[in-house]
Parts: C-alpha cells; structure tokens; sequence
C-alpha cells in the first residue's frame, strides 16, 4: 500500500502544481548549502491554508504566488 506521504512532490506547490523553488527543499536533496529561502521573509497573512490538501500539509512549501493569496487560473492536472 502506497502511503500519501510518498506521491508528494515536495518541490511543487500543493495548491497550483507550480514550482515552489524552496531552497530548504533543495539543500535537503542535494546536501548543498543554499541561501536563504524566498520563504523565510515572505508573509504568508492572505495564504489560503485552509485550501491545502490535508496530506500535504507540512511536507510541501506553497509557490510565491500562492503564498500571496494570488490563485492561479487553474489548478494544475497531473
């Protein structure tokens, strides 16, 4: 049995499919050192959290644009 953990794609942001260019995700994956995160100064005050798939929360950096409270015009269809 696959777990939901599993096909979570931690570089896309789990609202749109976009890329979420994290550089916390990236230094994890590569054991790189990367600068500071987008993320880390960003406000995330009109994120629509509520709107993330329970399964991804916390394993998956929403986009800028999401974090932003920006939507995008459709979601992505994989």
């Amino acid at each position: 049995m696959e777990t939901a953990t599993a096909t979570i794609d931690t570089t896309r942001c789990p609202l749109c499919g976009e890329e979420n260019r994290c550089a916390m995700e990236t230094a994890r994956e590569t054991g790189q050192p990367q600068p500071p995160c987008w993320c880390m100064a960003a406000d995330f005050g009109k994120a629509p959290v509520a709107a993330l798939p329970p399964a991804s929360r916390g394993k998956a950096c929403m986009c800028a644009r999401c974090a932003a409270g920006i939507a995008a015009a459709e979601p992505r269809q994989d």
